[in-house]
């Protein structure tokens, strides 16, 4: 059985970094739900599972995931609960954890076809957040999700945890160029929508005049800034969630889940 000391182990310790991740071209996925997910994701072709890591007491509770992912040629090793713990970003660990390819794709390849809506991220540093959007552009039934500039890493594992699985489901891509995110939606045929608390026009009228059946790219800003002035100036658009209550503002998340789930709701009426 293999330890924390286990080269092995050791190696897949590193991925919990960004750095050891963006080095070896590597991830983690902790958990039954994002192992299923990613085996999968790779039994479409859509990228690699190369090993599997399991306590034995997850090993035998997940007797079904560790026997597919053994027929499928992933390398299968038991290891310690101190290793599971030292390759785990959670309290209670899992105990289940699977080292796969990137899931990220060229720009190019994310919006070929006709893409009719697309979340953008740019400068959002919490991988909650990141990863709660992704899981709601999943859910809405968004063609891709664009991690552009700064934005925190989308295999992160906070990030992946909080998609809970969603990572896996539709095309994810990064890219520091701003510019060149907005310019290639706006090739291909998206409208770009910024998310702006401060806009004059609300998404209820913009859903009144039929707007958001366009094909779109919501554009969401940091947590604390929202979306820079470059980015603004670039919209084609700014559209405020209208808040009936007393509330200041919603937190990210939940105001690109009202956004994205107005877009596809109009674009399915259609």
């Amino acid at each position: 059985m293999f330890t924390e000391r286990t080269p092995r182990v050791a190696a897949a310790r590193r991925l919990t970094t960004r750095s050891g991740r963006d080095r070896a071209d590597r991830f983690l996925a902790e958990g039954a739900q994002a192992v299923r997910e990613a085996l999968d994701w790779s039994e479409r072709g859509a990228g690699p599972v190369f090993e599997l890591f399991a306590t034995p007491i997850a090993a035998e509770r997940h007797a079904e995931l560790w026997q597919r992912a053994a027929a499928a040629g992933v390398t299968t090793s038991l290891i310690t609960e101190k290793a599971a713990a030292g390759l785990s970003e959670t309290v209670t660990p899992q105990g289940l954890v699977a080292v796969c390819g990137l899931v990220d794709i060229p720009l190019s390849a994310a919006l070929t076809g006709r893409p009719t809506l697309v979340a953008v991220l740019s400068e959002i540093a919490d991988p909650g957040n990141a990863g709660t959007v992704l899981r709601v552009a999943d859910a809405a039934g968004a063609d891709a999700v664009i991690f552009a500039g700064s934005t925190v890493d989308p295999h992160n594992g906070k990030c992946v945890r909080a998609t809970t699985g969603s990572l896996f489901h539709l095309p994810v891509t990064r890219e520091r160029d701003v510019d060149a995110v907005l310019a290639a939606c706006r090739a291909a045929g998206l409208r770009l929508v910024a998310a702006d608390g401060y806009a004059d026009q609300n998404l209820d009228a913009a859903d009144r005049a039929g707007d958001l059946a366009q094909p779109t790219a919501w554009l969401f800003g940091s947590e604390a800034h929202g979306l820079s002035e470059q980015v603004r100036a670039q919209a084609d658009t700014g559209l405020a969630v209208p808040l009936y209550g007393r509330a200041e503002s919603l937190n990210l998340a939940t105001a690109a889940a009202v956004c994205l789930y107005a877009s596809a709701r109009a674009q399915q009426a259609r």
